[in-house]
């Protein structure tokens, strides 16, 4: 039996579950963020294709996508519908015959394929059945990339939106991403390129011929390697469909106006506790470490952690640990964001699934090529 990765990622997807509900949409740049309004402090958490055409993206803030798209129109961000549109097509993923599935978020899953040939054609039949089962199980689209790693498996489906399937495996690997820059790589962002090309490594294939004592040096023991194997589009190959464990829940708030009297500044951070602690106590798990991100005006973001002396639940403790970690910045220029984050202790058994696959990149721990 031959082993597949499938990659399956809803094109446009909260964009997507919007003009389902407003078929009139459909063809309009569409932004979804915040609360809709684009006077706000708010930053787009997707936008249609006919948005993107214009500049805007993901994370960009609403000032400044309405500025390139003043006709666009804005939606505010509804989580209840998007986990219900995920589910109905994650339920459809597991459905498929023979699947295991690895769920990433919302919008994109591993899907793990065995074929009785090595024939990728086999596989690719599998990934065009599923786009068709997701779309009848949902009317979503969705793009699939074909692998024999994780990491290829990602990459491939950008090539194959919207509403396509791509093959990128050992074969045409280099063919493909040779000539590419070291971005073109699912986990290697600007900084990191940049560290990268000091070395003289600015595309895949010269990342892939990399020495790995020179990455061992710029980047640690663990992570230098792991970019070699990067660029040789190695990654996992087994599909594990374990569910995720959250290791802490958070939350976070821009305000519309600067905080800067310290009575403000406490109920907030106050706020900010009593809703994490209502997170963790869904999950029976106590909290062990107080994780605090501050965003001064007008956009320098720090983060600041620390161990409780013992587990708790208690959110006034989490409240006055997080301002305990503020006052140690001795910063006092106004705040724009505040966050708190609750670390929990592990579920019975001392285990926790670690993420290690999504948007931020691939685990550094990869197994190599398969055989």
């Amino acid at each position: 039996m031959a082993r597949w990765v499938l990659h399956v990622d809803l094109d446009q997807f909260i964009a997507a579950v919007e003009i389902l509900r407003r078929p009139e949409l459909a063809g309009l740049p569409v932004v979804v963020g915040g609360r809709g309004d684009p006077t706000e402090r708010a930053v787009v958490s997707t936008a249609s294709y006919e948005a993107r055409a214009f500049g805007v993206h993901s994370g960009m803030p609403l000032k400044l996508a309405v500025r390139k798209i003043p006709d666009a129109v804005f939606l505010p961000v509804d989580g209840p519908a998007y986990d219900a549109a995920s589910a109905v097509v994650m339920e459809t993923l597991r459905a498929h015959d023979g699947a295991v599935v690895q769920v990433l978020g919302w919008d994109e899953a591993f899907v793990g394929i065995s074929t009785p040939g090595d024939d990728v054609a086999e596989a690719v039949a599998h990934a065009d059945a599923i786009r068709a089962e997701v779309l009848e199980a949902s009317e979503l689209h969705c793009s699939v990339g074909v692998g024999d790693t994780t990491v290829r498996a990602k990459i491939a489906t950008d090539f194959g939106k919207p509403q396509g399937t791509f093959v990128l495996t050992r074969d045409n690997w280099f063919e493909v991403m040779g000539e590419r820059p070291t971005t073109a790589l699912w986990g290697v962002g600007n900084r990191i390129a940049a560290r990268l090309a000091e070395h003289g490594y600015e595309s895949v294939q010269q990342l892939a011929d990399a020495d790995d004592e020179v990455l061992t040096a710029e980047f640690g023991p663990r992570m230098g390697p792991h970019y070699g194997r990067l660029g040789r589009g190695l990654g996992a190959t087994v599909i594990d469909d374990t569910p995720w464990i959250a290791r802490a829940h958070g939350r976070e708030t821009t305000y519309q106006s600067n905080l800067v009297e310290p009575d403000d500044i406490e109920a907030a951070i106050g706020t900010l506790a009593d809703q994490v602690v209502e997170d963790i106590r869904r999950e029976e798990r106590a909290c062990a470490r107080v994780h605090l991100k501050v965003r001064f005006a007008p956009f320098f973001t720090t983060t600041r952690i620390r161990k409780l002396p013992e587990p708790t639940y208690d959110p006034a403790v989490i409240a006055a640990t997080a301002m305990e970690l503020l006052h140690g910045l001795d910063d006092a220029r106004p705040i724009r964001l505040l966050g708190v984050r609750a670390e929990m202790v592990p579920p019975e058994g001392g285990y926790v699934q670690p993420r290690t696959t999504g948007r931020g990149g691939p685990a550094a721990a990869d197994p190599g090529d398969p055989a």
